[in-house]
């Protein structure tokens, strides 16, 4: 039995500040990806919305949010909520119910209107919570997060401001290529090392902004796509959503303290580089084989360290990766070629369906501008908070 479920249809609503509700953007996605698709939604056997937890119930009930304002029609339907990792839950449910059988054809849709400045937790106490005893015990807002993964790699492998600002010039000249982006303006690196201060050493261009946008997909059975004369679409082949290994001796968001490792030995590797280890084991294919990734670039700093994660380079070696101009357009192994979220910003729910959106343009050579030369197999990666696990193998 075949793993593989076929891309017939990708859009996006265009990320920014649009002042509207987040439905909206997800039916402009949706509706997007089902004409890429030739797809009508009424044959549409199942539909899976990344939930929002900022849209009250049609936030949480996404599925049936959007399902409803596309017009019912008698579809399945989920809704997923896994922090910045919904995208790819809602990607894992849709190809299980496809390869289960009980759907031919399924929509996945994410869409987020996010608010100004820093995310915070969702109101009320909850002392059992860690993203809400960060912030309130701590005062610890992503930034300050992004700022001390900074601070490591610069104190343990030498990495530099220079270094982080590079990041931000490579994804925005990217982003100035991708109609879909917020941010569509290349910079410098002195324009980075210009902007304000947010969390020492992070300037502001080196921190991705909080964004409104909308992502979809349209999934199908591979007997399906042959039928509907799609006879070689791009194909996902693994979804990686797996969760940390006890002990965790790395700290990691949104954990404020590491285990002891005194009665059990740690795992082999920290629990990003699980997550595309796990991609990787279930594709069948290793770091080596990749064309191209779409990563979590919350910061610059931590593109670099999903270098090291995603088996691209090295541990410590990111930098020299990035200086060596690997993974800028024309290297071995471009990375964000979309802009990344240095050139989206964050709308949850919507990020990880929008990296398999952009590898999927890339694997049909559709992207453009920003197309990278023979693109074959495509990996994204991200986290969400609670020990969600994120990643999408695609191939063509």
């Amino acid at each position: 039995m075949t793993t593989e479920v076929a891309v017939l249809g990708a859009g996006m609503h265009p990320w920014g500040k649009w002042g509207r509700g987040f439905v909206e953007y997800g039916v402009a996605a949706a509706r997007a990806a089902l004409a890429d698709a030739g797809i009508a939604w009424r044959d549409v056997g199942s539909i899976v919305g990344a939930d929002t937890v900022r849209g009250g119930y049609p936030g949480y009930v996404a599925g049936a949010t959007f399902a409803k304002a596309l017009g019912w029609q008698g579809a399945r339907v989920a809704s997923v909520y896994a922090a910045c990792a919904s995208g790819a839950q809602a990607i894992g449910t849709a190809r299980t119910q496809i390869l289960a059988g009980m759907a031919d054809v399924v929509l996945v849709v994410g869409a987020d209107a996010a608010p100004k400045g820093f995310f915070r937790p969702a109101g009320g106490d909850r002392p059992d919570d860690p993203d809400w005893l960060r912030f309130r015990v701590l005062g610890a807002t992503n930034p300050a997060y992004f700022g001390l993964y900074a601070r490591r790699r610069m104190a343990v492998h030498g990495d530099t401001l220079d270094d982080f600002a590079q990041v931000k010039v490579k994804n925005a000249a990217a982003g100035a290529l991708n109609p879909n982006a917020r941010y569509r303006k290349p910079v410098t690196v002195e324009e980075v090392a210009a902007s304000a201060v947010v969390a020492d050493p992070l300037r502001l261009l080196d921190i991705c902004a909080t964004s409104d946008g909308a992502a979809a997909l349209v999934l199908s059975s591979m007997d399906f796509a042959r039928r509907h004369g799609a006879a070689d679409p791009v194909r996902i082949r693994a979804v990686s959503t797996v969760t940390p290994t006890y002990p965790t001796t790395v700290l990691d968001l949104p954990d404020i303290a590491t285990d002891s490792a005194a009665v059990v030995a740690p795992a082999d590797g920290t629990f990003r580089a699980s997550i595309a280890r796990a991609a990787y084991e279930e594709a069948g294919i290793g770091p080596e084989d990749i064309s191209l990734a779409e990563v979590y670039d919350l910061s610059t700093a931590l593109e670099l360290q999903w270098y090291e994660d995603l088996g691209l380079c090295g541990e410590g070696e990111g930098a020299k990766l990035l200086r060596d101009g690997v993974t800028a357009p024309g290297g071995r192994v471009p990375v964000n070629t979309s802009g990344g979220l240095a050139s989206f910003g964050e709308a949850v729910p919507a990020q990880a369906i929008a990296q398999v959106c952009e590898v999927t343009w890339q694997l049909r050579g559709t992207a453009g501008a920003r197309q990278i030369e023979g693109a074959r197999v495509g990996v994204t990666a991200n986290q969400g908070l609670f020990g969600h696990g994120s990643s999408v193998v695609a191939v063509r």
